[in-house]
């Protein structure tokens, strides 16, 4: 980041880890563009992206999952393509993307995305890969009208753009995934996902939620 030449902040959202993240970051609290934002109790990823939000002051903001699958290396080429639409979105499946991970998590990433196109009309082919640069309006149009505080958070963020005329653009990326998560955590993860989808799919077409301010 330092040698791009643009002013920057990096900020750490710590969504109530038990292992070192608050430590480590602490240790390095002498760079004046991190700020580490920490709290004892698990909230969920949509949670943890609003928090992280209201300490952002950036025009452009960049989400990226702290897990290795992508490498920071790539943040770069999303801060140029933001040139290109409203949202630059991360797809596993873009023709330009290298992507390395197990049969079983691409069977599911695909049906994954298959049943949002279906229930939210969403058109997109991976709304969950870990890295999406915004323009600043987008989220502070987006984030309020948002309700999933957990993992479906990028579905609703995405349906809610979409519906409100904000562009998605695709990118490449490269990632490399594992398939480290456990049969009982992943079911109760797809079936937790399932209901917030429905949830979704329920304030898009029946309440009308998202259609106000």
């Amino acid at each position: 980041m330092d040698g791009l030449g643009l002013d920057y902040e990096i900020i750490i959202i710590d969504d109530g880890s038990t292992d070192k993240t608050t430590e480590i970051v602490q240790q390095m609290s002498m760079n004046p563009h991190l700020e580490l934002v920490s709290y004892t109790r698990n909230m969920g990823k949509g949670y943890a992206i609003k928090r992280g939000f209201t300490h952002a002051t950036g025009d452009l903001v960049l989400l990226l999952d702290t897990d290795m699958d992508i490498s920071p290396r790539q943040i770069v080429s999303y801060i140029r393509a933001i040139e290109l639409g409203d949202i630059v979105l991360a797809s596993k499946w873009h023709p330009g993307s290298r992507t390395e991970m197990p049969l079983t998590r691409r069977i599911l990433s695909h049906a994954f995305n298959a049943m949002v196109t279906l229930l939210t009309g969403l058109r997109v082919s991976d709304t969950q890969s870990g890295m999406k640069a915004f323009r600043r309006s987008v989220l502070e149009s987006v984030l309020p009208k948002l309700a999933i505080k957990r993992f479906a958070f990028d579905v609703e963020l995405l349906t809610v753009a979409n519906l409100r005329g904000f562009s998605i653009v695709e990118y490449p990326i490269k990632i490399k995934m594992g398939g480290h998560t456990m049969p009982g955590p992943l079911i109760r993860m797809i079936w937790t996902m399932f209901m917030e989808i429905l949830g979704i799919t329920y304030r898009l077409r029946v309440l009308r939620y998202y259609n106000g301010r």
